[in-house]
């Protein structure tokens, strides 16, 4: 486990206890002395051995996820809009990047640990969300929207954050945390820069030098090692929480959510008005912006040409 920004001199163990139950520090004691440098330091730690209900996963000797057990849930689902859905499984992974490029808000690279979730397969389409719309009276999307999404197999976009909430709640599902999200872009790959490696490729991602100028139609590109589709451009996606440039420095390491619980978000989302993350880049960015660990903000209320969303669901509901 990383602690951040350590200074040189004492310290006290309970202030880099988590305070979840989900580690603490061995061979410290009660105090302590650190006599470097400020910076980061590498603690071994006594993990909590209780097991989830559903799949782990560990780093393999191939820097990838490796599963440790094959429980009896469903791989796939369809969720209440027809949408399906894939398992992410349980277990630990490394969130963020210490790239060249990387973001002072995509540091310091740190060990998080989410319970399993299925994911929707592609993004929300222009045809599940017009089904939303006839079923709840919901605004209508804006005329524009058909240049840049123009059947109904294609990404929907001019969505804010408040529409792709009430979306969510009529699917009987949730938008992502970003944590959630970025554990699904990677599809089991650790550290790397794009869901399929490091280097980019206009192959396997509809972004700026794709030249294709407007989404394209959800699984044009090869999926993940989840199964996921187009997890880097082709549209932003709305997640949960609210934005923090310091939130890898402060945030629980047990499914961890910026802004409030996501009970708290969700009962209270039409009040929402501060920024909230947008994940994966779109058809619009460059190969920087559409990285794993990129990560963007807005209003709540932004609208435009490639702001889509994906949806979560609990394993249990």
């Amino acid at each position: 486990v990383y602690i951040p920004r350590l200074k040189t001199g004492g310290f006290d163990t309970e202030e880099y206890d988590k305070g979840d139950g989900s580690y603490r520090l061995r061979g410290v004691g009660r105090a302590g002395t650190y006599g470097g440098s400020p910076g980061d330091l590498l603690v071994i730690v006594n993990r909590d051995t209780s097991k989830p209900d559903v799949q782990q996963t560990i780093l393999g000797n191939d820097g990838t996820e490796a599963n440790t057990r094959e429980p009896d849930v469903q791989r796939t689902i369809f969720g209440n809009d027809g949408a399906e859905m894939v398992l992410i499984p349980a277990g630990e992974f490394l969130i963020g990047s210490n790239d060249a490029d990387a973001l002072d808000d995509e540091k310091p690279v740190h060990s998080v640990y989410l319970d399993a979730f299925y994911m929707d397969k592609y993004e929300v389409t222009i045809g599940k969300y017009k089904q939303f719309v006839r079923a709840t009276g919901h605004r209508s999307l804006p005329d524009w929207v058909s240049k840049s999404s123009p059947t109904d197999q294609h990404p929907v976009v001019g969505v804010s954050w408040h529409d792709a909430m009430a979306y969510t709640q009529w699917a009987g599902k949730r938008l992502p945390t970003e944590t959630e999200w970025e554990k699904a872009a990677r599809g089991g790959l650790v550290g790397k820069r794009y869901p399929w490696g490091d280097a980019i490729d206009t192959s396997k991602a509809n972004y700026s030098i794709s030249n294709f100028g407007r989404t394209k139609t959800v699984g044009s590109y090869t999926a993940n090692g989840y199964g996921l589709y187009s997890m880097s451009g082709n549209v932003f996606e709305w997640c949960l929480d609210a934005y923090s440039s310091d939130a890898y420095r402060s945030l629980p390491y047990r499914n961890p959510v910026s802004g409030g619980s996501i009970a708290s978000i969700i009962n209270n989302f039409a009040n929402v008005n501060n920024h909230r993350v947008l994940r994966s880049g779109s058809w619009y960015n460059t190969a920087l912006n559409v990285r794993c660990a990129r990560r963007h903000h807005n209003t709540p209320t932004n609208t435009n040409d490639y702001n889509g969303f994906r949806c979560v669901r609990a394993v249990t509901p």
